[in-house]
């Protein structure tokens, strides 16, 4: 017997979002966003809606803000009501019981044991992800779940290996964190209508923006940092660009694309200030690339003007931003 949260077809049928489109810049964003976007479309909910977060987004000392839709934003546009799951069983045990009852479950879970990241952490690294739980089989051991950019099936000794069957209990194995979607009370409008309330949301989290430049912020220690991966090599260089530069980048391409969203259902004249947070977010992806170029051939590399075009581009966005929303 299959349990499910709801009818999908096979994964090999599912068309993801042109949020994660081969065109974009940032074709993958952070794990725990990227399952939304392909959870949201697989119950025909319009992702770009739930954005507006991104407009906070901060440099904190060593790391972007991982950015996340509030659970509040989730309700309020799309009914959705999230709460943690309290993985006191099992989360194979746990989740199983929330699928009965018609919902999702996101977790994190080891991504060695998911093939869809075969030639990066399959088989190869252990490395905590988040994952959308949305249907599976005990009898078949096979699991269907939403990861990074599109809707996946896993069996057999991925799915023993992954939740731990035939383990005896072992007190050292913490449980990771885990929630469920209760869907019960979904709401689907149209277009139109979500974008009123998506525009109430920007407002929101406008003014929780930080209240300096946080591209300036970033440019001293982005150089030292840099400097000191010279010596730590490139794959520490990819642990810090996904900490740092990969939540810049993808957070300003996700608030361009909802900007203009914005602007074409008529709640602002945003189309400037989208162009602004694009610039951006290209001049991002730019940036890790040189600075990934830096750090292999242990060479001075100019990056600092570089990080200044990018914070005027930020400045320049807000600044429209503000007059719009005043």
């Amino acid at each position: 017997m299959t349990l499910a949260a709801f009818d999908l077809p096979e994964p090999s049928a599912y068309s993801p979002h042109a949020l994660h489109a081969e065109d974009r810049a940032w074709v993958e964003t952070n794990c725990y966003v990227d399952v939304w976007i392909e959870l949201l479309n697989s119950l025909q909910l319009n992702p770009i809606a739930c954005m507006a977060m991104t407009i906070a987004n901060d440099f904190d000392g060593d790391q972007w803000t991982f950015y996340k839709p509030p659970h509040e934003d989730l309700f309020e546009l799309y009914r959705l009501d999230i709460h943690e799951l309290n993985v006191w069983k099992s989360i194979l045990s746990n989740a199983c019981e929330q699928l009965q009852r018609g919902r999702v479950v996101l977790t994190e879970i080891d991504s060695y044991y998911l093939p869809d990241t075969a030639g990066t952490d399959y088989r190869r690294n252990h490395v905590k992800t988040t994952i959308a739980i949305h249907a599976m089989s005990l009898e078949r051991q096979e699991l269907r779940y939403f990861h990074n950019r599109s809707y996946h099936q896993l069996q057999g000794e991925d799915f023993a290996k992954l939740f731990r069957v035939g383990e005896p209990h072992d007190p050292a194995f913490m449980p990771f964190f885990a929630e469920f979607v209760r869907l019960d009370r979904i709401q689907r409008i149209s277009d139109v209508e979500l974008s009123a309330v998506s525009f109430a949301l920007l407002k929101k989290h406008f003014a929780r923006r930080p209240e300096r430049n946080p591209v300036t912020a970033y440019r001293s220690r982005f150089l030292e940092d840099v400097e000191g991966l010279k010596a730590a090599g490139i794959d520490a260089y990819h642990a810090y660009a996904f900490a740092n530069l990969r939540q810049l980048g993808s957070g300003a391409e996700l608030l361009s694309t909802q900007l203009q969203w914005l602007d074409t259902h008529g709640h602002g004249e945003f189309s400037a200030a989208a162009a602004d947070m694009a610039l951006l977010s290209n001049g991002t992806k730019t940036l890790l690339m040189k600075a990934a170029r830096a750090v292999v051939v242990k060479k001075p590399a100019d990056l600092g003007a570089m990080v200044d075009e990018l914070a005027g581009h930020w400045q320049s966005a807000m600044h429209k931003i503000d007059q719009e929303l005043a």
